[in-house]
């Protein structure tokens, strides 16, 4: 039961550092977060790679509510990017809380 609580709480801490970090950027950067690399230079391109890999998880999920051409979305697309977003999440959960507690460690 312990291994479920701790799976559950690194998804938890992936998707709110998913959804932070995309609002963060899209408030710095004044544009919309989305799944693209190409930049105008390799520095905006490093940038971009390290939005996507940090913010995927909560952009997967808002990709996931899009409308299709009758103005509803679809059941299927809802399921893949919320399995797609949480499994996602759960390894960014994992490296944020490793960073966080090699830190720890570190420090003591």
């Amino acid at each position: 039961m312990s291994e479920l609580v701790l799976a559950v709480f690194l998804v938890a801490i992936g998707m709110s550092v998913a959804g932070t970090g995309t609002h963060l950027y899209q408030q710095v950067a004044r544009k919309v977060a989305e799944f693209r690399v190409d930049s105008r230079n390799a520095m905006a391109s490093v940038v971009s790679l390290f939005v996507v890999f940090i913010c995927g998880p909560y952009m997967m999920l808002r990709l996931g509510w899009r409308a299709d051409a009758n103005g509803r979305a679809s059941a299927i697309n809802v399921l893949l990017a919320a399995f797609i977003a949480f499994s996602w999440s759960f390894v960014t959960g994992l490296m944020v809380m490793g960073t966080y507690v090699s830190m720890l460690r570190a420090a003591a």
